[in-house]
């Protein structure tokens, strides 16, 4: 027959145990503190201390624990918690930059289906084609009638052909617009999702008139009369970001990017060495606490522990909150006020002096 303190026992071994592997993560930590040299990812020890603390949930679900044992389980979560910021804080651009490109992160579509209901596709622009890199609909937000767009990338090889990689052409720019003035006629907020390199660049999309139909989205949206809200979920690259990023409030997820260019172009163009790619990254500030220190974007979202793309649902409640709090915050507005809101908010940025 078991003894009546074996499970309490068990337990502070576990405890034990755990202390002991957080620890030696923490002296890794503070032998390499950011040295992206020395230690080769600090995803590692994201990785590692998640599996640490999904260690303590298995055990904080065990029966016979005593007041002790809980409160020591209380203090590795907490030490758990500060490492992690710290590891966060040590992120380089670049590293931002890999977080933003991970294949793994939430796709436009799926914050669509975990955030909005009753979601109707539209397809065409009517003049050309349907562009399939992106996405626009009708849908419901919270109970409230809304209009939803952005660049969709795939999951594999054959997905990212057919979206082609998430890269517009200008057929899909004016599917955007298209959309944007259906919101507009019917008086429903516009919420676009933005994740993609650039817009295509190929001479297909030139012929077709991709600067025209850009620069066309940049001066309608500036002037459109209802809410719009754009979150940056990935990769925010130049004028195929922009293009349906003129809103009232631009937000930005936590391990975002947001940049005129590449930080492999922008290498390439100032050094004629892709491979300082990393010191590009730090120099275009294209982080999103970089960019809201400048006043480029209203918001940063915060993402789960690991990242977006270790927690899809996690990710999306996270964005959903903030979502309804501009929501609330904009639908307030007069259409009068939104548009000149809009336009002093885009006038006031890049002031950084002042003559008088």
């Amino acid at each position: 027959m078991q003894s009546a303190t074996a499970p309490a026992t068990n337990a502070l071994l576990v405890v034990a145990g755990t202390e002991f592997l957080l620890s030696m993560v923490e002296a890794r930590w503070a032998s390499r503190n950011g040295d992206s040299r020395k230690m080769e990812s600090q995803l590692r020890a994201q990785q590692e201390l998640g599996k640490i603390e999904q260690q303590l949930e298995r055990l904080q679900a065990l029966p016979g624990q005593d007041d002790d044992i809980r409160a020591q389980i209380g203090q590795l979560h907490d030490r758990i918690r500060d490492l992690q910021a710290q590891v966060s804080a040590h992120f380089t651009a670049w590293q931002k930059a890999e977080l933003a490109r991970n294949p793994l992160r939430p796709l436009m579509l799926e914050y669509v289906d975990r955030i909005f209901t009753n979601w109707s596709e539209i397809h065409g622009d009517r003049g050309f084609a349907d562009d399939h890199a992106m996405v626009c609909g009708m849908a419901r937000f919270h109970g409230h009638e809304v209009v939803v767009m952005g660049h969709q990338k795939g999951r594999d090889t054959k997905q990212n052909v057919y979206r082609n990689w998430g890269m517009t052409n200008p057929e899909g720019y004016r599917k955007a617009l298209r959309v944007m003035k259906i919101a507009e006629k019917f008086r429903r907020p516009v919420f676009t999702f933005v994740d993609t390199v650039g817009a295509y660049p190929g001479l297909s999309a030139e012929e077709h008139g991709q600067a025209e139909a850009i620069a066309r989205n940049l001066r309608e949206m500036a002037r459109l009369q209802v809410p719009i809200i754009t979150t940056i979920t990935g990769e925010g690259g130049s004028g195929g970001a922009l293009a349906i990023a003129v809103a009232d409030r631009v937000l930005m997820m936590e391990n975002a990017i947001y940049s005129v260019i590449s930080p492999e172009s922008c290498a390439a163009i100032m050094w004629r060495d892709a491979s300082k790619k990393e010191l590009a990254a730090q120099a275009l500030r294209i982080t999103a606490s970089d960019l809201a220190e400048f006043g480029c974007i209203d918001g940063i979202v915060p993402e789960p522990k690991e990242g977006a793309h270790a927690d899809h649902e996690a990710a999306a409640a996270l964005l959903d909150v903030t979502l309804q709090k501009h929501f609330s915050e904009l639908t307030k507005m007069s259409a009068q006020e939104l548009v000149a809101s809009r336009y002093n908010k885009f006038r006031k940025m890049a002031q950084f002096l002042r003559v008088e």
